[in-house]
């Protein structure tokens, strides 16, 4: 993937996974890497912080739970304000109301129940992001 972005002149997209389980970042960095992402992983807020000036995101996946319940909607919304054009996804226990609430109040895309496998969600963003097919581009409006 490097060797093409390089002598293609694009730059290789780049995705942050932040989660504390080392079981999910990397089956999350095999899936996202399968699928032409650089990946980069973190376990903890500092480490993220750490990645987040060292890297611009395309695409981020945050779990709501990191060392505590719910310290990862405050690392969403930095993501938002630093990289307003990246796509941010949260691993949520639940999608209830206030779930949703915090999910609008810190900029993420779209909530992902915390219990669904890497490869589902990281095609699920993909079905978001890939634009319509060429069909779909020729309807009449």
């Amino acid at each position: 993937m490097l060797k093409m972005a390089a002598t293609t002149g694009t730059q290789p997209k780049i995705a942050l996974v932040v989660h504390p389980d080392v079981g999910v970042l990397s089956a999350f960095q095999s899936a996202l890497t399968q699928k032409g992402f650089v990946t980069i992983v973190a376990r903890d807020v500092p480490t993220t912080l750490l990645a987040m000036t060292q890297h611009y995101f395309d695409l981020a996946v945050v779990s709501s739970h990191l060392s505590e319940p719910g310290d990862g909607w405050p690392v969403a919304g930095v993501l938002h304000l630093a990289f307003p054009r990246c796509f941010i996804g949260v691993l949520a226990p639940e999608t209830s109301v206030l779930i949703l609430q915090a999910a609008i109040n810190n900029g993420v895309r779209e909530i992902y129940q915390q219990h669904t496998a890497p490869p589902e969600v990281v095609s699920a963003i993909l079905a978001e992001l890939l634009p319509s097919s060429p069909q779909d581009s020729h309807k009449v409006q």
